[in-house]
């Protein structure tokens, strides 16, 4: 293998450990082992997930950081846990519940008729607990600190959208959709068209593109992983 030439890997990301942690773990075991420095070695992620999330998480080693943005653009496949008849102000279980709404009305057939308006071309405003930028900040600064935070809508793509499982007030549901995509604010809007609430309370990318969550390496094990690989001599690369 070739890490300062480019590699693309695959890890699931374990629940509550941050995609810029998983990013920072495996930087540190590559430069143990090929005995570089950190700003020897670019390493960087193609597409965040959130701490409470697990899945696919794609990383990119040396000029193949230039592929970030392409691997970022692929189709994404999650599933997620959805409970409804409450809310939270980040739409998952980082935060208490804020409000709750009546379920009685809500059935199986409801859930399914809702779900396929989602379908094709959609608006979605992102969370304000996100990493969308407000004057140059990321908007979860503001958020933390209780100031008003307004969000663009932006224009995506669900192509897909299955439930799973229907144990009223909790779901499950798969989502194929495109990059930017915000699960969590799905769960909002899902909530607001049953006419009551909802937030996320799992969440799991099953796949990137053509990449599955089963051919994913443990982020934790990588080490012992590496110990195993032929990793060819480089000399210094100027990218």
């Amino acid at each position: 293998m070739k890490f300062r030439k480019g590699e693309v890997l695959c890890f699931d990301k374990p629940y509550r450990m941050t995609s810029f942690k998983v990013v920072s773990m495996i930087r540190f075991q590559l430069c143990a082992k090929l005995g570089l420095k950190k700003k020897e070695l670019k390493v960087g992620h193609a597409g965040t997930l959130d701490p409470l999330a697990t899945g696919v998480l794609v990383v990119c080693t040396g000029r193949a950081t230039k592929r970030i943005e392409e691997l970022q653009s692929h189709t994404k496949e999650y599933i997620a846990g959805l409970r409804l008849g409450a809310t939270t102000v980040s739409f998952d279980m980082e935060h208490e519940i804020d409000a709750t709404y009546p379920t009685e009305h809500i059935t199986k057939e409801l859930i399914e008729q809702t779900l396929v308006k989602f379908v094709g071309e959609i608006q979605q405003i992102p969370p304000s607990f996100s990493a969308c930028k407000i004057d140059g900040q990321p908007a979860y600064l503001k958020a933390r600190k209780g100031k008003e935070v307004t969000l663009k809508p932006k224009t995506l793509v669900i192509d897909e959208i299955e439930l799973l499982e229907c144990d009223i007030p909790n779901i499950k549901i798969r989502v194929v959709c495109s990059k930017g995509t915000y699960i969590r604010a799905l769960a909002r809007d899902i909530g607001e068209a049953l006419h009551s609430g909802a937030y996320l309370t799992s969440l799991r990318r099953t796949r990137v593109g053509d990449i599955t969550v089963d051919k994913c390496l443990d982020p934790l094990l990588f080490g012992e992983w590496l110990d195993h690989q032929e990793i060819e001599q480089e000399e210094e690369i100027n990218n």
